[in-house]
């Protein structure tokens, strides 16, 4: 397959909604209007993707808002900070391959280490299209990770995406959150709040641990009913906030519950298993731990089922892992 012009991905590549029984189309969007509906600060700004990260959505409502600097990651976020400013909150749209890779001293700097109340919204997080590496935000939690002072968000679905872009439009400071763009299944009820730097325990357990972030967090829910028939109870903790990390949470059910399996739409070196892995270090809890995750690799093209089998992060594969955990 090869690689498509910039923005043009293709729904069925860029959809994780497959099968999904509830669904919302650009939960971002239709969050970032009702923000700046209530705060007049907030402006939008992308590098040609308008469309393609649904900020088209809060431009279409406030055009006076919105500002599209073309193929410009660099100048997108320089620009950004300089807005921020001024006073304004600037989310700035893009894919999260172009975010990282092509303005990541411009984060660094002009956001994180100048404190910038800036926004940066990063589409294409992990396996979420088909199109390969120039294309697959694979590392960009590693990246952003490593940023002091950045707040680094993976959310869940549709309905936490919709709370998390609340919730960082009245946070003063730089954040860096993965999008789930398109049509965006929904896992989560309203009532499990998205609170920034808080795991939340989804489903409690004494056998297995699950800990996740993002949209794996929906496949360890599937995985723990399916062990759950198998007489086997697995805790799942979501960590949809990777910086501040949870460590109180993550510390508690580590001492409690020993065997871990982690799941993250990520390389599995330096993102959630890797911050699980230095808290059980620093504590020095003794644990038996399984990532799941992107390998250390640039991944094939293809749809997104042939993608999350090649490289073992379906549900049923988390159940493998835990299954070889408690041997």
């Amino acid at each position: 397959m090869s690689t498509p012009p910039r923005g043009v991905t293709g729904n069925i590549l860029t959809s994780d909604a497959a099968g999904a029984a509830r669904t919302e189309t650009a939960p971002f969007g239709h969050a970032l209007v009702r923000a700046a509906e209530q705060d007049p600060r907030i402006v939008g700004l992308t590098a040609d993707l308008g469309k393609y990260t649904d900020i088209h959505v809060f431009a279409e409502k406030f055009p006076a808002r919105f500002f599209q600097m073309g193929m410009a990651e660099q100048s997108l976020v320089g620009a950004a900070c300089g807005l921020a400013r001024t006073g304004c909150v600037p989310f700035a749209t893009t894919y999260g391959v172009f975010a990282t890779r092509r303005a990541y001293d411009f984060i660094a700097i002009g956001a994180a280490l100048g404190r910038a109340n800036v926004k940066i919204i990063a589409g294409l997080p992990g396996l979420t299209t088909g199109y390969g590496g120039t294309h697959q935000a694979i590392e960009d939690l590693a990246l952003m990770r490593s940023i002091p002072g950045l707040t680094v968000i993976d959310p869940c679905d549709a309905t936490e995406t919709a709370q998390a872009t609340a919730a960082i439009a009245l946070h003063d400071g730089p954040v860096y959150m993965r999008l789930l763009r398109g049509v965006v299944p929904v896992t989560l009820e309203p009532h499990n709040k998205f609170e920034i730097g808080k795991a939340r325990l989804l489903l409690d357990g004494t056998d297995v641990a699950y800990i996740s972030t993002g949209l794996m967090t929906t496949r360890t829910l599937e995985a723990a009913r399916i062990l759950a028939a198998t007489g086997i109870k697995a805790a799942v903790l979501h960590v949809s906030t990777l910086k501040p990390f949870d460590r109180a949470a993550v510390g508690a059910l580590l001492s409690r519950v020993p065997r871990v399996v982690t799941a993250e739409n990520h390389v599995v070196t330096g993102g959630l298993a890797s911050a699980v892995a230095d808290l059980a270090v620093d504590e020095r809890l003794a644990i038996r731990l399984k990532r799941v995750g992107i390998p250390d690799c640039f991944c094939e093209s293809g749809s997104l089922p042939y993608l999350a089998e090649r490289y073992a992060m379906t549900a049923a594969h988390l159940v493998k892992a835990a299954q070889e955990i408690l041997k």
